[in-house]
């Protein structure tokens, strides 16, 4: 479970609210004390009861845990600008389509940065993937595996190529994030990441690992404009 940095509490923006990374951001920053703004698109619903965020926080002590749930548009500039006014941070938790053409990490990110600049809003941080880097990867990672992950995944990971494009040129405080296969359960209290490349031997994180990197990273100077590959 991610701690505050002596004590410190933000103002931060989720978006991917109703997703399974989205509702670990949300459930572990309401209990650290956080304000958040749970962004989900129009049909979904956050997946957790606000009761059970506020008593959460209320058990682990810590005031001010607040959670406001909002239905927004994130590939329109002008539905989040509103939203993201006044916040410190926003963490995108958007996960890439697994199947056929998609641009919703390109266009979200390009929608979020846009709305950004509009707010004043600097810290941004953003879920891609570990598949797309090979940095430091054994022989075989680099030349076998992910070249095959790479053709049953060809059109999510253009997309996920695109957006770190598009936020490493941006003016933001940006963190790019890149877990590998994501596992459900409880966190594994490990995370190893590398923000020179890739993490050897880190195959697997579980969503709510990425969740606790994401806010134990989110006031850490030493990450802006860093992409960072993490793996239990």
């Amino acid at each position: 479970m991610f701690t505050n940095l002596e004590g410190l509490t933000m103002k931060l923006v989720v978006f991917g609210a109703s997703g399974r990374i989205g509702t670990e951001l949300v459930r572990q920053a309401v209990a650290a004390g956080h304000t958040v703004t749970a962004v989900v698109r129009a049909g979904s619903s956050l997946q957790v009861a606000l009761p059970e965020l506020r008593l959460v926080a209320a058990q682990a002590g810590v005031p001010g845990g607040q959670v406001e749930v909002v239905t927004a548009d994130v590939l329109d500039p002008a539905a989040i600008a509103p939203v993201l006014a006044g916040h410190d941070a926003v963490l995108s938790a958007l996960g890439p389509r697994t199947s056929g053409p998609s641009d919703l990490l390109t266009e979200s990110a390009r929608s979020t940065l846009r709305a950004m600049d509009e707010t004043g809003v600097r810290r941004f941080l953003v879920v891609s993937v570990a598949g797309i880097h090979t940095k430091g990867d054994d022989p075989f990672t680099k030349y076998v595996v992910k070249p095959i992950l790479g053709r049953f995944l060809r059109e999510s990971f253009a997309d996920a190529r695109r957006m770190e494009e598009l936020v490493t040129a941006s003016t933001a405080d940006w963190t790019i994030v890149c877990p590998p296969r994501l596992t459900n359960g409880a966190g594994k209290g490990r995370i190893r990441s590398n923000p020179d490349g890739t993490v050897r031997g880190g195959f697997t994180i579980t969503r709510a690992d990425v969740a606790t990197y994401m806010l134990d990273v989110v006031a850490d100077a030493e990450l802006h404009r860093k992409t960072v590959v993490i793996a239990n």
